[in-house]
């Protein structure tokens, strides 16, 4: 395993902070906080004419409180930041960090700037694979483990239908802004998935299942459709922040390292038979790698994670013990926790 060096890593953790920093300092009015089904929000509340609006900013943490509490001066502060947001993307494209495309960067900026993300949309997939260079510090090369042309983001149906908030553009006028068509279902008029015109560039929108199907649900926060998966509402709980490395950074929400590598194991097993073979070998890839890492580094985080997924029913255990027989290195390190 290769590491980055401490100035890259520092950089990095210095680029994700400021970013989350202007998330704050962008509020146009009072921050005020909302209890819904028994967890906590912040909003920024503000007045357009005799109309008064509420924007998501996000959920409570002692992270967020404290960045609320300083909001005024993170707001005088953010030409300051992004020049140095500029010297830091500098520095860690010097270091080695795997560049973002421009095609992904400005999709990342896209749904950045109408709330994608702000609203609960976390990037699942190899774009979330790809993030985690950053999060723990990690050399990747730039091989096909790494390498997509799919974007997928996933959102929770329930915390969708809590927030009382929306993308702040249609999300058919994002996509077509950025040359997308969209793919044609046959669910009537329900879409979750988009293709770009002059590529083979698609984005979709998922959701966790809790039915035993796995059928189209709506988002309402975002605007669109997404089909529902079975074991994603175990991937996307308790996202992290991520900073990709486009133009000046865009703030990105991505699954946990230790989340994400035990759900691919279950994707693996799922994907074993049938035209998914390839996708089936490159999670088992990206599954080894980061349980390599974790385990020298966040054993207690990996642990963790497993025994969760481990517990969740004969299903998860079945998914999983199937992937791990193709994976003795990893099924050894996962048994030495």
């Amino acid at each position: 395993m290769k590491y980055h060096s401490a100035t890259a890593q520092a950089a990095y953790h210095d680029l994700r902070r400021s970013l989350m920093d202007d998330q704050v300092a962008a509020i146009r009015g009072t921050p005020m906080q909302e209890e819904r089904k028994g967890r906590k929000y912040w909003y920024d509340t503000y007045r357009i004419g005799d109309q008064v609006k509420k924007a998501y900013i996000g959920e409570d943490t002692t992270e967020m409180a404290a960045r609320i509490a300083n909001h005024l001066k993170l707001s005088h502060e953010a030409k300051q930041r992004a020049e140095a947001r500029t010297r830091l993307v500098r520095i860690l494209r010097a270091e080695g960090f795997l560049p973002v495309d421009g095609a992904s960067g400005r999709l990342y900026s896209a749904f950045a700037r109408t709330g994608v993300f702000r609203l609960g949309g976390t990037v699942v997939g190899t774009h979330a694979f790809r993030q985690f260079e950053g999060e723990l510090g990690i050399r990747m090369d730039q091989d096909d483990v790494a390498q997509t042309n799919d974007l997928d983001i996933a959102q929770f149906e329930r915390l969708s239908l809590a927030l009382e908030d929306q993308v702040e553009e249609p999300m058919a006028k994002t996509f077509a802004d950025l040359d997308f068509s969209a793919v044609p279902s046959l669910h009537g008029s329900a879409v979750w998935k988009w293709r770009q015109t002059q590529s083979d560039t698609y984005v979709e929108f998922l959701t966790p299942s809790f039915r035993p199907e796995e059928d189209i649900r709506n988002l309402p926060a975002l605007g669109v459709a997404a089909q529902s998966l079975h074991f994603l509402n175990y991937l996307i709980a308790q996202p992290i922040k991520a900073a990709a490395l486009y133009r000046s950074g865009v703030l990105l929400q991505i699954p946990r390292p230790e989340r994400y590598a035990i759900h691919k194991l279950i994707v693996s097993d799922r994907r074993r038979a049938g035209p998914d073979q390839l996708k089936s070998r490159k999670d088992r890839a990206q599954a080894a790698l980061l349980i390599e890492a974790l385990a020298e580094d966040r054993p207690d985080e990996l642990r963790e994670a497993y025994e969760d997924a481990m517990d969740r029913g004969t299903q998860w255990r079945t998914h999983i013990g199937a992937t791990l027989k193709r994976m003795p290195e990893t099924a050894a390190k996962l048994a030495a926790l």
